[in-house]
């Protein structure tokens, strides 16, 4: 039986992550990239990173489609990089090639200084 721990780290050896200060690049030299936010609804009061999609965990993979093309870079961030590590693996088995998840998280983003709206 695995436990949670178990899960989140297999499927982190199987996703790709990006670290803050790498997005925090990224978003200025491509516009080509879509970020989007899985934290629920009550955690999109405390800021999103500025232009980032809000898509709730638990509806990314019925309304990701609408609003993501398949050929676009990826970046999905949560609090702290797990749920959107979950994301990512879901995204890519949908057909997404070039998914990414925020390995620190919002969480991360803020202790870096990243902007927030």
């Amino acid at each position: 039986m695995k436990s949670y721990a178990d899960l989140l780290a297999e499927t982190k050896s199987r996703i790709k992550e990006i670290g803050v200060k790498d997005l925090m690049a990224l978003r200025h030299t491509t516009g080509d990239i879509a970020i989007v936010d899985v934290r629920e609804q009550h955690e999109y009061n405390l800021g999103t990173i500025p232009g980032a999609l809000t898509i709730g965990r638990s509806n990314l993979e019925k309304n990701v489609e609408a609003q993501v093309p398949r050929d676009k870079t990826v970046i999905l961030f949560c609090s702290s990089g797990n749920r959107s590590a979950f994301a990512a693996e879901q995204l890519h088995k949908m057909g997404y090639e070039q998914v990414r998840s925020l390995r620190e998280g919002f969480s991360g983003w803020v202790a870096e200084g990243g902007e927030v709206e």
